[in-house]
């Protein structure tokens, strides 16, 4: 369903190897050298870069930004840490590029921003220098939940179940390094949090607003009057998409703008 969505036509797309990670590279005409390291959803066993290219193409586009898509490992066959590390991995590629900190921002939707939630705490503890932003598309906290966010549907509980246990393959639930939010976010970058108001994942979302903010990290959060899960994706004719992308895209070019005049200075 996601490869179907369209894809910004001014958006140039090429495959890239992230330091053993295979990807898609997406630059927009106007990019002014940041670059998104973007994690894309799907509970950690769905989804691909292919998939997500329009989403991350129109953020990117929104941004005037380059963009990097690791195709992370999925679970059942890679369980946890597998995906943890592959973007580790891409990231610690864009450094060896040439890229400084500065210069880039982690974007992710729905797990995939969840899943940069953990790779982030993890590069501190390392020492790595921090990206300059993190951007969080209706991130799926409820991914850690230890009931299914409805658990009046029992599909989707056992699914929730079945998604969960592939992923963490024995781990704790409250494992921190699995799940962020039992993680330290000391230090953590400035989070922009979208949500949309009919999500039944918008309660996650806020939960891990509120412990960002408990660790004293900048973040924003912006809810949209939608229905839909992931409704950014859905950017070439819903409104609200529309803007949240625009939102998002402003809140990066604001970063990197705050970043050029650090380094200036």
């Amino acid at each position: 369903m996601c490869a179907q969505l369209p894809v910004p036509p001014e958006v140039d797309i090429s495959p890239v190897n992230t330091g053993g990670v295979a990807g898609l590279a997406l630059t927009p005409p106007a990019a002014d050298g940041t670059t998104i390291l973007y994690a894309h959803g799907g509970g950690m066993a769905l989804g691909s870069a292919y998939g997500y290219r329009g989403l991350a193409g129109a953020l990117a586009l929104a941004a005037d930004a380059a963009a990097v898509l690791p195709e992370y490992r999925l679970a059942p066959e890679h369980p946890y840490p597998a995906a943890v590390d592959d973007i580790e991995r891409a990231y610690r590629w864009l450094l060896a590029r040439g890229r400084l900190p500065q210069q880039i921002v982690m974007a992710g939707d729905s797990t995939g921003g969840m899943l940069l939630m953990s790779v982030l705490p993890r590069l501190k503890h390392q020492g790595m220098p921090l990206p300059r932003c993190v951007v969080l598309l209706c991130p799926g906290a409820d991914f850690f939940a230890a009931e299914a966010v409805n658990p009046d549907d029992p599909a989707m509980a056992a699914e929730h179940r079945r998604l969960q246990a592939a992923y963490l393959h024995g781990h704790r639930l409250d494992d921190p390094a699995a799940n962020p939010l039992r993680a330290d976010l000391t230090g953590m970058p400035p989070i922009l949090i979208q949500a949309a108001a009919g999500d039944q994942f918008a309660r996650g979302a806020h939960e891990l607003a509120e412990r960002a903010r408990r660790y004293r990290v900048p973040t924003t959060v912006k809810l949209y009057p939608v229905n839909a899960h992931d409704f950014q994706s859905f950017w070439s004719f819903l409104p609200e998409a529309t803007a949240a992308l625009r939102q998002a895209g402003q809140f990066i070019r604001d970063c990197s703008d705050a970043a050029r005049t650090t380094l200036g200075s």
